[in-house]
Parts: C-alpha cells; structure tokens; sequence
C-alpha cells in the first residue's frame, strides 16, 4: 500500500495530476471546514475512505448527522480490488436510532464522576453536598445491580442518596436509551482496536443525551491515553461539541477534553480532525493547535480573515480563492501535503449517510 493517499485531483495542473495526502502527517491536528454546500462532508468521506484503504489508523467518528454511517457500504461500481479491501476492515456502526442496526450504548457508571455530576447538573462547589455524595459512593458502585442505580441509592439510609436518585429520575436521565444497563458498550468496541468506529449521535431524543454519549467516548479515550494507540478522533459539526461558548456543564466537560486532547494528545496518540462549517464556532484554543488544513468554499471575509491569522502556513493568494471554489475543490496546506494546493476532491467509493433532500420537480 502506497503512503500517499490519492484525494483527487490538482486544480491547477494541466495533466490533472493527482492530488495526495501524506498519511504519514496524520499524526498531527486537522482542521477540515466550508461552509454549506460546499462539499465538505463528501470530501472528508473521500479522505476518510483512503485512510481506511491505506493505513491501520483506527478512526473513532462521533457523526450528529449520521453521514458516515453508510462508510462500510462500497458502491458498485468501485474497482473490484478496492471494495474487496474495504469490505474486509472492521467497520463498526453504533446507531443512536431504534431499530437501525447496533445500538450505541455506553455505561454511565463507568464514566468520570465529573462527567456523571455534570449529566446530573451538579457543581461541585455550588451543589456541595450532591456532590461530596457522589463521592463517597464510589465505593460502593460496584454492588449496583443492572439498572437498578436508582433503587440502590434509595435502599441507603442517608436522605441525600434519596435526593439524588429523585435527580436522576426527574432528570430522566436513567431512561436514556443511551445506557448499556449490562449490555456493550461502544468503548468495549473501541478497546478492540477495528479499523474504524462509527459513533452515531443523530438519533437522540435530546442533545443532552448526544452530548453525553460522545463525552463518554471522549473521557474512555482519555483516560487509556496511556496505551499510546494511535487514533484519528474525527469530529464531525466539530462547533457541537467544541464551542467557544459552552452553555450546560456537559457542554463545558466536552470543550474542555476537547481542548486537553489538542494540546497534550498528539503525544498519547489521540489526532483530532475537527470538521466544522465557520471556524469562529470551535474553541480557539483547540483551533490553534491544528497543523493540517483542509478549507473548501468559504465566503465570509470574517472567517477567512480568522483562518489566515490562525493558519499562517496557508498562503493568502489562495486562502483568497475559497469564495470562488466549486463544490468539490478545496486548499489544502500544512504538514499533511507537499506543499499547499489547490485540490478537485475525487469521487466517493462508499455511500453517504445524510444525502441532500432534492427538490421534487413536475
């Protein structure tokens, strides 16, 4: 297998020559965006499949749109030789949708107490007492019988368990369908290294509940960063969980390790690749630490203005063509290619989860 991965084609070469990614670079942060229509998400499918072709990185995507649910399903009319090779990896797909293949479950105990306090909405300093309860219960978690938290917490004497377990239920969050409650877990998914890792979010009843599901995946990442396993973490509609402005304290946690995984994974092995439509959306401090660029059409002068003073490898006399780009055609520059260029993104091999809705004619 080549090391360069072929995307497309070189929109400003007269043989059309091809257009390729240095895999080897991948081991540093992506940034990926263009705004509405301009192709975006196709493309990075586009990349996404040649990772998978050519290279044993294990992709974790955390999709809110399901738009790469379908990336284990080849075309027919792809090259015999290819969809062979990409009907052997190990694609898993976790769905959050009911009844649409393997459910995405993960388990809430096995969460940080941090992230469990903040799916309940407490503060350590204002609910000090919720709190501290849920600290000293970490001991005995282990005797909670299949989803039954709620009914172990009101068997304890102490009236403050009674009062958690009342959160939990007018919370309702012990009847996420979210929950393993005994059954897997997509990070038991993730520990089995397979090629890739599909985390569905798009079919939640709350945001509350995607949040949730791809802070878990983010904190099960973090805390085995130790393992040092190279991991590209795609992030797809990355201002979702990366806001410079987190509302909830859900959306605090997650813009938080977000942010922790940019500036101290890249030596754990944990490579983001945020995609997102308008860069002043993401955190700036996870922005910065992006050294590959990838920017398809983008016509706001704001955005423009702010990924130049961002990305100072992507020279302004092409930075400046992105108002004017096709659907398809991108600039990419930093560590990952030769040198920055101008690129006509090839065709997908696979199918894309969240096609366009076209308008119906007569």
């Amino acid at each position: 297998m080549s090391n360069d991965l072929t995307i497309g084609t070189l929109l400003d070469s007269e043989s059309a020559a091809p257009a390729r990614l240095l895999a080897a670079k991948l081991n540093r942060h992506t940034f990926w965006c263009g705004q509405s229509g301009s192709g975006k998400t196709y493309a990075l499918g586009v990349a996404l499949e040649q990772i998978l072709l050519h290279t044993r990185l294990p992709l974790v995507i955390l999709d809110p749109n399901s738009d790469f649910v379908r990336i284990g399903e080849v075309h027919q009319d792809a090259p015999a030789a290819v969809a062979a090779e990409l009907a052997a990896r190990d694609i898993r797909v976790r769905r959050s949708t009911a009844g649409e293949g393997e459910p995405l479950r993960t388990r809430f105990l096995s969460m940080p107490l941090r992230s469990r306090a903040a799916i309940l909405q407490i503060d350590p300093l204002l609910d000090a007492a919720d709190y501290n309860t849920m600290l000293r219960m970490e001991g005995d978690l282990s005797l909670v019988q299949d989803h039954d938290l709620v009914g172990f917490m009101r068997s304890h004497p102490e009236r403050v368990r009674h009062q958690l377990a009342m959160r939990l239920e007018n919370l309702g969050v012990t009847e996420w369908k979210l929950w393993a409650w005994g059954q897997r877990s997509v990070t038991d998914d993730i520990d089995e290294r397979p090629d890739a890792t599909v985390v569905d979010l798009g079919g939640f009843a709350t945001p509350a509940e995607s949040r949730a599901a791809a802070l878990a995946v983010l904190d099960h990442l973090w805390e085995n960063r130790e393992q040092r396993i190279g991991r590209l973490i795609v992030i797809d509609e990355a201002h979702n969980l990366c806001t410079p402005d987190p509302a909830t304290p859900v959306e605090r946690l997650l813009t938080e390790r977000i942010v922790q995984i940019a500036a101290e994974g890249r030596k754990y092995g944990l490579w983001l690749l945020l995609s997102t439509q308008r860069p002043s959306k993401v955190h700036p401090n996870a922005l910065s630490q992006c050294d590959n660029l990838a920017l398809m059409r983008m016509s706001s002068p704001r955005d423009l203005a702010e990924l130049a003073s961002v990305f100072g490898y992507a020279p302004d006399s092409l930075l400046e063509r992105s108002p004017s780009f096709a659907q398809g055609q991108a600039l990419f520059a930093g560590g990952f290619v030769d040198q920055p260029s101008l690129v006509q993104m090839g065709a997908r091999l696979t199918h894309e989860g969240g096609i366009d809705v076209k308008v119906p004619l007569r």
